[in-house]
């Protein structure tokens, strides 16, 4: 790893994003199929996000982020796609109006949420989840700013929920750190979220 190659990444990428304002950062599996259910509402909550004025940012890939990515594509704001290198899944998708590759996860997760007036999470694996952490640990230490985070998808998302809530009555957590995150079912409860967090 070279610490010039970093620099210039965070460089090349602050120019790019920094132009796009009023954006949500959409996280989700990369390996949902089209088929899936989950592809077909992670579509439609990219669709109404972005005709309600919002740019969307995804990580850019495939399956929830092509779904997403294709219905802001579609609608009246810009579909930002923020990819990483990597040999397998993540070929950039079709549906970007603008796109970005990363070759450090650092860097890139850094750019998912420099930029972002909320959060959405759909449902995903390791990489949806460390993302997830990550910004709840930034924000919980006070190294980014407190920004909406919501988890669409109950049963998905509740076992994790019952998680933290143990570790908070083993004191690991702090209470107001698991309110942090906020649980919804629907894309219309994620827009109801957004507008009120967002004071819109």
């Amino acid at each position: 790893m070279s610490l010039n190659n970093v620099g210039a990444e965070f460089e090349s990428a602050k120019k790019h994003l920094s132009l796009y304002k009023n954006n949500i950062t959409v996280f989700g599996s990369a390996r949902v199929k089209e088929t899936d259910p989950l592809y077909e509402k992670s579509y439609q909550l990219g669709r109404l996000l972005s005709n309600s004025g919002f740019n969307v940012f995804t990580g850019g890939g495939p399956g929830v982020m092509e779904a997403v990515s294709k219905g802001a594509f579609e609608g009246k704001s810009k579909s930002v796609g923020i990819n990483i290198e990597l040999p397998h899944e993540q070929v950039p998708n079709p549906y970007l109006d603008s796109s970005l590759t990363f070759r450090y996860f650092f860097t890139r997760k850094v750019m998912l949420v420099k930029y972002a007036s909320a959060c959405i999470f759909l449902p995903g694996g390791y990489g949806t989840n460390d993302e997830l952490f990550e910004i709840l640990t930034l924000i919980q230490t006070y190294k980014m700013q407190s920004i909406p985070v919501i988890l669409c998808g109950l049963s998905f998302w509740q076992p994790l929920i019952a998680w933290i809530e143990d570790m908070v009555m083993k004191d690991y957590v702090k209470k107001e750190n698991l309110d942090l995150l906020i649980l919804v079912e629907s894309n219309e409860e994620v827009m109801r979220t957004v507008k009120e967090k967002l004071c819109l």
